[in-house]
């Protein structure tokens, strides 16, 4: 298998922390996005959408979408499980994977790439729509916020895919100059803690 990662965008950053809870390593290659290698032919011949991350698989088919490869890895690798052991375990991180990502990370993106000069060249920006964003991201992140007054991890009692997306998330708050307010006493306890994890640093 080949990862065709980018290591600067936060979907493809949450395979690598996915692969690195699992203890795996897979031959990469590096797809600069400033430089448009993900619209080249050779690129779309693998994601018709240009987008990484995209896992090559043995046979030579092409598996897009961060969550669907992390479930291909998941089914390969179940230990340590980071779906969830059980079907209540897992019904809650997909609940959880899914806000954070639909509610969370794609609001930042919102906010990144209308507001960000450098998206100019890559996104038809709209200001309007990224200033829109920022309440949006605030609300967004006291909501977590309260849901960490009673556990730990943003699903339950233990690390998951929702804690790998969120934590991709509010890492990527920095290029959008939004700082994580300071009242949010728990989300920032959680984030110290998963950003203490090695996997982290993939």
């Amino acid at each position: 298998m080949k990862l065709y990662d980018s290591p600067f965008a936060p979907n493809p950053r949450r395979v690598r922390i996915f692969l690195a809870e699992k203890g795996l390593q897979i031959p990469t290659e590096t797809v600069e996005l400033g430089k448009m290698q993900h619209r080249t032919d050779e690129f779309r011949a693998l994601n018709p959408r240009e987008q990484t991350p995209v896992l090559v698989l043995d046979d030579g088919s092409a598996l897009s979408e961060s969550v669907a490869i992390c479930r291909f890895i998941e089914e390969l690798h179940p230990e340590p499980s980071l779906f969830g052991a059980s079907p209540r375990e897992r019904a809650f991180t997909e609940m959880w994977n899914r806000r954070m990502e639909l509610g969370l990370l794609m609001t930042v993106q919102a906010v990144f790439r209308h507001l960000h000069p450098a998206m100019a060249q890559l996104e038809d920006q709209c200001a309007a729509w990224g200033e829109a964003n920022k309440p949006r991201l605030l609300k967004e992140l006291a909501g977590l916020d309260a849901e960490l007054t009673n556990r730990p991890y943003v699903a339950g009692d233990q690390f998951t895919i929702a804690d790998i997306t969120a934590l991709c998330a509010v890492d990527f708050m920095r290029p959008t100059r939004i700082p994580l307010p300071e009242e949010l006493v728990h989300l920032k306890r959680w984030k110290d803690e998963v950003s203490a994890r090695p996997s982290a640093s993939a």
